[in-house]
């Protein structure tokens, strides 16, 4: 299970402290060196797209802490996970919560008009797939076992 036996993924990093931290080192590149994605400001498509996502984010995070909720579950890492959600938008990503906060992310990015937290982005991606995804899916093998690898290997990790 997680470190020093406790019934946990082990997670040393809550979540969304990755995004909002590479986020926000991105934005204060930029207050210092300004790279806009678009010089004169956002497009009307670009702003509709920065409420679409941000539309996303919230459907998503909310249907899946929902979700977790029912389930009897958190949907804190750093706590013991009791079931394995498989409904809603976990039967296409397994990870809808972490899927969320790109939405929001981009949608950020989108309306402060930087392109710096868009190149931190992959940084993101790989910091969350190694710290936390990582972790998360050898505690969830190691605790649900058949169950967990059956549902892995059905919905993809991300999209």
């Amino acid at each position: 299970m997680g470190q020093a036996g406790n019934d946990s993924s082990a997670v040393r990093i809550f979540p969304p402290f990755i995004y909002a931290g590479l986020f926000a080192l991105g934005y204060s590149v930029h207050r210092f060196v300004p790279a806009h994605l678009w010089p004169d400001g956002p497009p009307p498509a670009a702003r509709a797209a920065a409420w679409a996502l941000l539309v996303v984010w919230l459907g998503l995070s909310a249907s899946a802490v929902f979700l977790f909720r029912r389930a009897g579950t958190t949907p804190n890492p750093s706590r013991p996970t009791t079931a394995i959600v498989v409904h809603g938008p976990f039967r296409f990503t397994r990870n809808p919560m972490y899927v969320s906060l790109v939405a929001l992310y981009l949608s950020l990015t989108l309306f402060v008009n930087s392109v710096w937290p868009l190149v931190l982005l992959p940084v993101v991606i790989a910091l969350v797939q190694r710290q936390v995804i990582a972790r998360e899916e050898a505690y969830l093998e190691a605790k649900f076992g058949d169950e967990y690898r059956a549902y892995k290997a059905r919905v993809r990790r991300w999209l």
